[in-house]
């Protein structure tokens, strides 16, 4: 018994699907809707077309053919992924405290803040951090008599590997981590005759 009521909606479907005409296809346009030509008047033929299929399919209702395409009277709409304006405009800043990247690899915000991760997202209100490189410009210059300085980006896990930078040449040298900048000032000034 549990069989035959699991068979009965198939061979239903079956029935559907076989009573298609051949040659019948969807066709749409670059607006996603069904084509829509001119419908004909209801004529007796079509009234009896309509309940010959009520008697073999029960209440559904078959759409009408008109040549090869189905014909329909409602537009069918379809979802196309849309950037909102507001991000498009957004990201004219990197940071609100630095304009431009600051790494060769950094795509710029306007180009980041695309696709379907962001069709609903009010920038507005997500978090806007200040780029750590104009922090960091705003520390001073780190004078040593060293020839050679070790920066290891402070305490414990906040920090980063330590690294070894020469300061021979003159001039302030950056850490390549955390930019922290090192200066070598001779303790013996030069004498110039």
């Amino acid at each position: 018994m549990l069989v035959r009521a699991y068979a009965a909606p198939m061979r239903a479907v079956m029935r559907h699907t076989s009573a298609v005409p051949a040659g019948v296809r969807w066709k749409s346009t670059k607006t996603a809707t069904v084509t829509q030509t001119a419908t004909k008047p209801k004529t007796e033929t079509a009234v009896a077309n309509h309940e010959q299929s009520r008697d073999l399919f029960g209440d559904f209702v078959r759409p009408q053919v008109d040549g090869k395409y189905l014909v329909s009277d409602k537009e069918i709409r379809i979802a196309e992924p849309q950037t909102p304006p507001e991000v498009k405009e957004y990201g004219t800043e990197q940071a609100p405290n630095y304009a431009t990247t600051w790494s060769k690899s950094q795509r710029p915000k306007a180009e980041a803040m695309k696709g379907p991760r962001f069709e609903q997202v009010a920038m507005e209100f997500q978090p806007a951090p200040l780029s750590a490189m104009e922090l960091i410009s705003n520390v001073p210059v780190q004078v040593t008599t060293q020839r050679v300085v070790s920066c290891d980006g402070g305490d414990g896990p906040l920090g980063h590997p330590r690294v070894y930078i020469n300061l021979d040449k003159p001039g302030p040298k950056g850490c390549p981590y955390c930019g922290i900048r090192y200066e070598k000032r001779d303790e013996h000034p030069h004498l110039v005759p």
